[in-house]
């Protein structure tokens, strides 16, 4: 399939989607920490994924995830 459209890409927006929606199954794999809340910019040029987490201690953090697809090599 070629991509038509980069801004964003339906692939990008995909799996963006996806990585969303596995907020419970990241969480189980990541040590000491627990995932609060995420939040989407998925129909945004290159979406982003922003995590925000509290660890052990009760301090926050924040993971952003930005998803780039890259042009197509035909």
């Amino acid at each position: 399939m070629k991509t038509k459209s980069y801004n964003p890409s339906q692939l990008e927006v995909e799996i963006a989607e996806a990585i969303s929606q596995l907020d419970r199954q990241i969480e189980a794999k990541i040590s000491a920490n627990k995932i609060i809340k995420i939040e989407n910019k998925i129909n945004q040029d290159n979406p982003l994924i922003r995590i925000y987490l509290l660890d052990q201690d009760g301090d926050p953090h924040e993971v952003v995830v930005k998803i780039i697809q890259t042009p197509d090599k035909f």
